[in-house]
């Protein structure tokens, strides 16, 4: 598989931009200066930036409750997720959208979902204009272990299949839905409910941005060429609890110091990349602290952002046509 040094900077870019931003905010939100919840996506980042190294900006997506890392890498701006999710009205929503609903139909970002299972259907609505405006795009659902149960999640899949949508399910299988272990939960298999659908089946390991980069340019290729929907399966692991102040008891002593010390995302990329030269550690190392920068630049912009006034209630609900 060869992927250019473009696409591997950028890659590891974003992952490290979504890891910077998450681990921030975990700090951040304990002050209480940021409203609503928070679920962040620390130790799943090669899984969006994986499969959305395959999409560009007329390519659409739909994200979760747990959003911030496929915005980031679908290329949202970082300053302006900040501001939405300090609740500020330089925020990509205007501070009314906040974490679970930012959104950038510019980018073919759809929007996080605070729906459990709402980003399929919106997938199938953007897959079927896709098709029928022929311009060889495809429409991403990102969802999880929990959502696989739910009825909207079955019902896309059947309706992707019945209608040869250019779409791809990605199931962030991160062992848990909320705090109820998957192997409790979900009936039979992922790999089952495609075959009950007759789609594709992909599966691949979450940890390893590079196995997701191949099987998510499968995937996606398949639905990219008119063959109809495909499921792209992804084991990965979530380092915090479901949100911020989740205590986590519902896992194993020790589990999750393990997945940080042995399936390290990041870590593990620039292990890859600097044994065999494809990239340079200087390099790299600049990437974090420019990362770094960035991120200090937008929280400290958020915090000094003004807040929606009262008139702007009534701003953006409809759209004119």
């Amino acid at each position: 598989m060869q992927i250019s040094r473009d696409i591997l900077t950028r890659s590891y870019r974003a992952m490290r931009t979504i890891r910077d931003f998450e681990e921030r905010l975990h700090v951040e939100f304990a002050t209480g200066e940021i409203p609503g919840f928070v679920h962040l996506y620390c130790g799943e980042e090669a899984s969006g930036v994986g499969v959305c190294a395959h999409l560009s900006d007329t390519d659409t997506i739909a994200s979760t409750h747990r959003g911030h890392g496929h915005c980031i890498a679908k290329g949202v701006a970082v300053d302006g997720m900040m501001a939405e999710i300090y609740g500020r009205q330089t925020g990509v929503c205007r501070g009314k959208g906040g974490s679970m609903h930012i959104a950038d139909l510019s980018l073919g970002m759809l929007g996080a979902n605070g729906i459990v299972g709402g980003g399929p259907p919106l997938i199938c609505g953007a897959a079927l204009s896709h098709k029928l405006l022929k311009d060889n795009g495809v429409a991403v659902a990102f969802y999880g272990d929990g959502a696989s149960n739910e009825g909207s999640t079955l019902e896309s899949l059947n309706l992707a299949t019945v209608w040869q949508l250019p779409a791809v399910f990605v199931v962030e299988d991160n062992g848990y839905g909320e705090a109820t272990g998957a192997s409790y939960a979900c009936a039979g298999t992922q790999k089952d409910r495609a075959a009950g659908f007759g789609m594709p089946y992909f599966e691949c390991d979450g940890t390893d941005f590079f196995a997701v980069y191949e099987t998510a340019g499968e995937a996606i290729a398949h639905a990219r060429s008119g063959k109809g929907p495909a499921m792209l399966h992804v084991h990965l692991s979530r380092w915090y609890g479901h949100f911020e102040g989740d205590a986590m008891t519902y896992r194993a002593e020790g589990e999750v110091a393990r997945e940080r010390a042995e399936h390290d995302c990041l870590v593990n990329f620039r292990k890859h990349v600097t044994e065999i030269s494809l990239l340079e550690a200087s390099a790299l190392d600049d990437i974090d602290a420019a990362v770094k920068s960035e991120i200090d630049a937008a929280v400290a912009a958020a915090k000094v952002a003004p807040l929606p006034e009262e008139a702007d209630l009534m701003r953006d609900v409809y759209v004119s046509y």
